[in-house]
Order: structure tokens, then sequence, then C-alpha cells
């Protein structure tokens, strides 16, 4: 199948959902499909305002109708809710075609947080987008009844997996601080609560990877946590290898990527009871969940590393694979779909 993936995500390597579509695409052309990945970059574009890693295509309707058109897809994916995915919802609503969408992040109170805008307007502008879909993917069951519940219609459930190979136990990893060496991986922003996490008492060492809009603040306020910055492939795999704990402080995430590589490097996780750490976590013994992050960071580092380690095995990039292309809408060939001697896989890297 030709399968167009359209995305406002750039690369920060703790990106998620950047991170996601790219493993995902990744699975998709292992199995024999043809993958059009369309991103931000090759269009003209600016600094998303507060988040300047993420660029916003400005004008993308001539550009990506081009691509689409050469790639002639069998189904198209709009995975954000940005210019890039409002353009390709505009040509599929323009040409009759079933389209898919994925529900990647919670930007109503992602935006409350930063800009102050009112939730109730963010959500009704989510469900606009959303609605003329054929199926909107989210990560979680959870996510899927809260979705439901704000009137959000045919909803499927498209879970996530996790890099074993990559993310695993290394028992030579070692930071060079003291421990226990408690960990966050993410965007250092206000929606991410990390200052949760750097307020808690905890012995050994805090260690934040990510960068991000609030990084100098908390860096200033708290000078004894470790700020390293962005982290790559094995470099940040050796930073969850080296940690003993893993805290997880968000509220807004509709998934956390970062919590099954934390689980898969063999760290116990802590986080509060909420959407994604209560689909990955709640119900197992690798990790604790609480509203108190405290009493649940303390509880989680008595957990052996084996248990988190066999969580996160249960995670496999295949079933997810699995799971999207049975949600995929594909494009009825009366209606345009793609001719099977089109050219081979294209994408925008």
């Amino acid at each position: 199948m030709r399968i167009a993936i359209v995305a406002d995500a750039c690369d920060p390597p703790t990106n998620g959902v950047i991170r996601t579509l790219r493993t995902l695409t990744a699975c998709l052309e292992a199995e024999g499909h043809r993958v059009l990945l369309v991103l931000p970059p090759g269009f003209l574009s600016v600094p998303c305002p507060s988040q300047p890693d993420i660029r916003l295509a400005i004008a993308p309707w001539p550009r990506l109708r081009r691509l689409i058109d050469d790639f002639r897809p069998e189904a198209v994916h709009v995975a954000t809710e940005g210019p890039l995915g409002i353009a390709a919802r505009r040509l599929c609503l323009k040409r009759g075609w079933p389209f898919t969408t994925m529900f990647t992040s919670k930007f109503a109170e992602t935006i409350h947080a930063r800009l102050r805008i009112p939730v109730g307007l963010t959500w009704a502008a989510l469900r606009w987008f959303h609605a003329p879909a054929t199926r909107t993917m989210v990560a979680t069951d959870s996510l899927r009844a809260e979705l439901a519940a704000r009137g959000f219609r045919d909803l499927a459930t498209c879970a996530r997996g996790v890099d074993t190979t990559l993310f695993r136990p290394r028992a030579d990893a070692d930071l060079g601080l003291p421990r226990p060496v408690s960990l966050y991986v993410g965007r250092v922003a206000p929606e991410k609560s990390v200052e949760d996490f750097l307020r808690l008492d905890l012995p050994g060492t805090k260690v934040v990877v990510g960068d991000g809009p609030d990084r100098a603040r908390l860096e200033a306020a708290y000078p004894e946590a470790v700020f390293a910055g962005t982290q790559r492939g094995e470099e940040l795999a050796r930073h969850y290898a080296a940690a003993d704990l893993f805290v997880f402080p968000s509220r807004t995430d509709t998934f956390g990527l970062v919590v099954l590589e934390a689980l898969a490097s063999g760290l116990p996780v802590a986080a509060y009871p909420v959407t994604g750490p209560v689909d990955i976590i709640g119900g197992t013994d690798a990790g604790v969940l609480d509203d108190n992050l405290q009493k649940a960071a303390v509880a989680a580092l008595a957990i052996p590393r084996d248990r988190p380690r066999r969580l996160a095995e249960t995670f496999s990039w295949e079933k997810v694979t699995q799971q999207f292309l049975a949600a995929l809408a594909p494009i009825p060939s009366r209606l345009g779909a793609a001719s099977r001697d089109a050219p081979a896989t294209s994408a925008i890297r």
C-alpha cells in the first residue's frame, strides 16, 4: 500500500511524535509498504512561538498538493494539527478522500500553560480538525475514553512500541555522578512539569536530558541538578542505563514514549496516575503511580530492575504497525487512488 503521512514535526530527539513516525515508517517499509513522510523540512517555515525547535510551514498548500499528486497515495494519514496537517486535511476533503488522523498531544492544556488561551477554545478547534476523519488514532485506551467523553468520534487505539535492542540495561553504564541517579528525559517546557521533578527530595543526583524554553530558568534555580542537554542514539540510551530511577512528571502527555524507553533500560518509573503512565504501568510492578510524586519516587527506587525490562518487552512495534494498518482508511480507486506502477518510496526526511 502507498501511504502518505503528513506531520508538523521536526527532529528533536526527545520529540516522541517524530520518533514514533520515523519508527512506524521504517516498520511499514520493512513490510513492503511505500511511505511518503511529509515534514516541515523542504517547506518555507518559521519557528513555532515558544518552541523554536519546531518549525511551522508557511503556505504549504501548493507544494504539499504536488507531493501528494506525484506519490499517488492509497491512504492518507494526518498526524498533527499544524499548517501541514490542515493543508492535508483540506486536500482530502476537497477530493472526497477518506483519511485518518492521530491525536498526539493535549494541546489545550499545553497552549493554556504557555499562552493562557482558554482550554475550551482549543478543545473546540481540535474537535473541528478531527471530525471529518474516518478514524482518529489514539495511543491509549484511557485517552480514547477521555476524547469520547469530549465529543470525539470514530476513535481507534494505536499504541507505541520501543526498541529493546537500543534501550537495554548496561552493566557498565555510569555517568560518574553520586547515586542513586534520578532521570528525566523530554522537553524542558512548562507543560511538562519538570519542576515537579526538580523539587523532589531524593538522595543522589537528579539529571535532566533534553532542552526547551524552561531550561535556563530551571538550571539557574536548581544548580545541584545536572542538565545534560539533548542526547541522541547510543548516548541517550547510555543516560537511561546509567540511571536508577525515571521520573515522569507530565500530566499533559498522551502516552510518554520516554517511559517505555526507561522501562526497556531497566528503570523503575515514578509518575502521576494520568493518561499514559496509567496505561503503561498501571496494574504492574514496574513503577509507582501516585498524586504524591515524592512518595512515588521513593517507593519506585526499591523496585528491582528486571521488572521494568520485562514489561517493556511486551510493547512491540510489530503490533503497533498492524494496529496502524487496520485503522487506515484506503482511498477507493474511483476517487483517484494510486495506481500500482507508481515510483518507489519517496520521503522528505
